[in-house]
């Protein structure tokens, strides 16, 4: 698509209809003015309001998992003899070989 031709229409069409007077003095410049000083976003901030709106999920689904992980415990013998067995599980079989 050529851009040249397109762009002469678009020209002698404004200049056809000059601009009406209902447009307030200086609105294209005030409206340059606000595009140009409007600071950049802050990646940062976004973030922070992202993670902070996480926040009650997150601790809502830990709350769950935890009293989930209580509830189905299953009633075993002492944590400490569990972890001696899983240890030593090793030494008991290579010790049974020859």
């Amino acid at each position: 698509m050529n851009a040249e031709p397109l762009r002469q229409k678009l020209l002698a069409s404004a200049r056809a209809h000059p601009p009406s007077d209902r447009v307030p003095y200086a609105f294209e410049k005030r409206i340059m003015s606000r595009i140009l000083n409007r600071e950049a976003p802050d990646a940062w901030a976004a973030w922070g309001f992202v993670l902070w709106r996480a926040v009650a999920p997150c601790f809502a689904l830990m709350l769950m998992a935890g009293i989930g992980s209580y509830v189905m415990q299953p009633a075993s013998e002492d944590l400490g003899s569990q972890l001696d067995a899983v240890l030593l599980a090793d030494l008991d079989v290579a010790g049974d070989a020859p």
